[in-house]
């Protein structure tokens, strides 16, 4: 299967040292869902927000699953290199610096983050990642980065969807490979709520203002 072209929104800054937020929606999203989120965290910033290649029941994601919470590794794979061919040709031709990329996911969006993190450790300057899940397994030994870049996850301790246990697992291993994880519990379910925005808002200042 050749790689496929996305559907994107790009918003320029007009500034070529800038950081660009790469917007990652949750399931049934596009690439306008997170668009009202990139001001809340911080300014300055380049927006880039894409909409998942995949459809499950006529909701866009952008890897399959074979069932609530069990993904399709293999296409995990597929799409995230995917993603990162079309991230690198958007940046030629939209002029950002694909060094200085910071992904911004939910649920979905965090998971092929999360496998970006993984499959290409030393391509993000950073990432949110808003109610993740480990996307890929047995991996442990496979991957680090030298760049140390952070990475921030909040979850819902009311999460019907995620394990607490596997997101403390997932954090402990993104870790022990050179990623600075900052890990919040937030008094949720898997919806976003004002704190998630606060907390990450503070995290983005600290780390990229």
């Amino acid at each position: 299967m050749d790689f496929r072209p996305m559907q994107y929104v790009y918003e320029p800054v007009g500034n070529e040292s800038a950081y660009t937020l790469l917007l990652l929606h949750g399931t049934g999203g596009d690439e306008r869902d997170l668009l009202p989120l990139a001001g809340s965290l911080g300014k300055g910033f380049n927006v880039v927000s894409l909409r998942g290649n995949v459809e499950e029941n006529g909701m866009p994601r952008f890897f399959r699953r074979l069932g609530l919470g069990v993904f399709d590794e293999e296409d995990v794979h597929f799409r995230t290199h995917e993603m990162v061919h079309f991230l690198k040709e958007l940046a030629a031709t939209e002029g950002f610096d694909i060094n200085k990329l910071i992904a911004v996911g939910y649920s979905n969006g965090a998971n092929i983050a999360g496998a970006a993190l993984i499959l290409y450790p030393e391509l993000l300057a950073g990432a949110v990642l808003f109610r993740p899940m480990q996307p890929l397994s047995g991996l442990e030994d496979s991957f680090e980065t030298q760049r140390q870049q952070p990475v921030f996850m909040s979850s819902g301790t009311e999460d019907g969807m995620v394990d607490p246990a596997a997101t403390a697992a997932y954090a402990a291993l993104l870790s022990a490979n050179g990623f600075q994880v900052s890990a919040y519990n937030i008094n949720t379910g898997h919806n976003l709520v004002h704190q998630d925005i606060t907390l990450a808002a503070e995290w983005m200042a600290n780390h990229f203002q």
